[in-house]
């Protein structure tokens, strides 16, 4: 419990260190009743619109992610505001992304199919493996970027505001009646902060020396610098994970 209280007070110094109380910039997700073109989806899947939001549409065929194409995103703060139908739904936020996500904007990796259950046959699995291991499609973003996962069910170092992998989230506050969440992230030259609903729960530096080591395939490659000034996107995971996005801001942290 107290390590908990201090972790918790510690993310909070260093969110009001790194802050700046200016306006929050909307990047629009919505234009003329459609995903708005400055989002441009690469891999399987896409993103529709779903009353004032949009909503993730995985493919059996594999990962999808939209990414944000108009600029690049340095020391900042992010808010999304997004709402999953079950805690179980998986999708993401990623961040970090280098250049060469661009290239696979408009582009698919290996296709899988999934049996009537929606399981992956070991040969399937061996093809999803491959696109992962090759970077093809919405793989390029698990490897050349950082995930900030969304899965409330998941394990401390894969749920949500988790650093996919590499920085575990503290428990999680529960979730609003109406279901949608907040979540800010702070991005500070190698330092990465997660708070969610209010709740500072992750606190990620890219420079320690002992980060966690890539444990299996679909965790992301260790072997690439990612930028400090990087794409972000909204990742499509598996049929049935719906989460829906209704906001994303940016703001500028102070000088």
């Amino acid at each position: 419990m107290y390590l908990h209280v201090a972790f918790a007070l510690g993310l909070s110094l260093l969110f009001s260190a790194t802050s700046l109380a200016a306006d929050w910039r909307s990047l629009p997700l919505i234009k003329d009743g459609q995903v708005s073109p400055d989002w441009q989806h690469a891999g399987w899947g896409n993103m529709e619109v779903h009353d004032d939001a949009i909503r993730t549409v995985p493919s059996e065929k594999g990962l999808g992610v939209l990414v944000y194409t108009k600029e690049k995103f340095g020391n900042c703060q992010l808010r999304i505001v997004y709402r999953p139908v079950d805690a179980r739904d998986n999708a993401g936020v990623h961040i970090r992304m280098d250049d060469g996500i661009l290239k696979w904007v408009g582009k698919d990796s290996i296709a899988v199919k999934r049996d009537e259950k929606g399981k992956l046959a070991p040969d399937q699995l061996a093809k999803m493996k491959e696109a992962s291991e090759k970077e093809e499609g919405a793989w390029y973003a698990v490897h050349h970027g950082y995930e900030v996962q969304i899965m409330d069910s998941a394990d401390p170092f894969h749920r949500t505001g988790s650093i996919y992998s590499y920085a575990s989230a503290a428990d999680l506050p529960p979730a609003p009646a109406d279901g949608w969440r907040t979540m800010i992230i702070t991005l500070d030259g190698q330092l990465v902060l997660v708070a969610l609903d209010g709740q500072q729960i992750t606190r990620f530096d890219a420079a320690d020396k002992d980060l966690p080591p890539r444990k299996n395939w679909p965790e992301p490659k260790r072997d690439y610098p990612r930028p400090t000034a990087g794409y972000i996107g909204l990742q499509t995971h598996d049929p049935g994970d719906t989460v829906d996005f209704r906001e994303v801001s940016v703001r500028p942290l102070a000088k």
